[in-house]
C-alpha cells in the first residue's frame, strides 16, 4: 500500500472512529489522519497477536476495518487517560 493510500485510509478511519467515539468536535483533519494511521498500526498489531498471522495483504476493506477498530481503541484509551469521558 502506498503512502498516499495510507493517508487516505487513515483519514477515513480516523474520521469514522471519531464519529463513533463522539470526539469529532475536538478533532480536525490532521488529527483524524494521525489517529487513523496510528489506529491502523495498533489494530493490525493486535489482530496479528490474536490471529497469529500477517494481515498486511488482506485487502482494502479489512485494512479499513482494522484501522477503524484500532482508532476507536486508541480514542478510548486517550479518553481514559485524560479523563475526557468522565461525567460531572
Amino acid at each position: 500500500m502506498g503512502f498516499i493510500l495510507w493517508i487516505i485510509i487513515g483519514g477515513i478511519a480516523g474520521w469514522i472512529a471519531s464519529k463513533i467515539m463522539g470526539t469529532d468536535a475536538q478533532q480536525g483533519l490532521l488529527l483524524n489522519i494521525i489517529v487513523g494511521i496510528v489506529g491502523g498500526l495498533l489494530g493490525g498489531w493486535i489482530l496479528q497477536l490474536v490471529l497469529g498471522n500477517d494481515l498486511s495483504n488482506s485487502g482494502l476493506i479489512v485494512s479499513l476495518l482494522t484501522a477503524i477498530a484500532g482508532a476507536c481503541l486508541l480514542l478510548f484509551i486517550v479518553k481514559l487517560v485524560t479523563g475526557a469521558g468522565a461525567r460531572r
